[in-house]
């Protein structure tokens, strides 16, 4: 499918309710199955939460009690990919046929990852991919992906990968995805500043793909009361602005960017326009210089225990 609607979707999760988030998650994608899309972008930590104002107790040299609470209470609030959020994910990607992405923050043991979840109507969860390097105090929270997840998936709507938040300025990540032959380039992210959109405008450019990138717009009030918060409690404080927006594979913005709340962009792709993008700029390829750079990527998962043997 070459020609087709895609949807950016702007919403507030429910930072303390994975299950409400995607209970609200599928009533999303079907509103925008019936707005006509085949494609659907959700923001980083849709599911589980992004902590937005939460220093988690850890002063240098310390760890609070409090902290530590924090961090329970995040944990268990984190999603399986077994798990029954994922499952109801799924099942509204199934009904509908869509192509959903959506950040979430998974749990695998001890450890809690800021990913983003690729799920095919009709195959269900294809992939994934976890966040490389978590920004700053995001550090103390998320571990870090290895090169194992960073794949682009050949889709009926193009191929497809993502790219979540801050990782978007790592030069050798992009030219790895560029280099897979992405066109719809996903960018979930926490960052609603002004400074955002030249970023995902000049990614566009550089790799002559579509960016399609999702922010929430969240107030104090969806996060529980004891949430620590820097930015303090009042109920209508805006703690991320939004910003989502579509840009098609010469720059030009074709969707966004909204600030003013809740909203679902929408924006027509035509994946024949990217041969045609690519005519005087192609980053792997013409406009190459592999006898001057060459970049190596480790796609090997990284494990901290291996085992041999048969065991007793």
């Amino acid at each position: 499918m070459t020609n087709y609607k895609a949807a950016v979707i702007q919403a507030a999760s429910m930072p303390d309710d994975a299950a409400g988030s995607a209970r609200k998650a599928a009533t999303l994608i079907r509103e925008a199955s019936a707005a006509k899309a085949k494609l659907a972008v959700f923001p980083e930590a849709f599911l589980g939460g992004y902590p937005k104002g939460a220093s988690f107790g850890c002063p240098i040299g310390m760890r609070k009690p409090e902290g530590r609470e924090a961090f329970r209470r995040y944990h268990e609030n984190a999603v399986d990919l077994a798990g029954d959020e994922i499952a109801l994910i799924a099942e509204a990607a199934a009904d509908t046929g869509m192509f959903v992405v959506i950040g979430i923050i998974e749990r695998d043991g001890g450890t809690l990852y800021c990913t983003a979840l690729f799920l095919d109507g009709a195959k269900g969860v294809i992939g994934k991919h976890r966040k490389l390097m978590p920004t700053a105090g995001e550090r103390l929270i998320w571990g870090f992906g290895d090169g194992s997840t960073m794949s682009v998936y050949d889709t009926q709507f193009g191929r497809i990968g993502a790219v979540i938040c801050w990782e978007n300025y790592m030069p050798m990540l992009r030219m790895h995805m560029f280099a897979q032959g992405i066109a719809i380039y996903c960018a979930p992210t926490a960052d609603d500043r002004d400074s955002w959109l030249p970023s995902m405008r000049h990614i566009a450019l550089e790799g002559r793909c579509y960016v399609l990138t999702a922010c929430q717009h969240i107030r104090r009030s969806a996060y529980p009361p004891k949430h620590e918060c820097a930015l303090g409690d009042e109920p209508d404080t805006v703690l991320m602005r939004g910003g989502s927006a579509i840009v098609d594979p010469l720059g030009k913005v074709i969707a966004g960017p909204d600030f003013d709340g809740e909203t679902i962009l929408y924006a027509d792709i035509d994946i024949a326009s990217i041969p045609a993008a690519k005519f005087d700029f192609d980053v792997t390829g013409h406009y190459a210089r592999p006898d001057i750079f060459e970049l190596r990527v480790d796609v090997a998962a990284k494990r901290a225990v291996s085992t041999s043997g048969s065991g007793a």
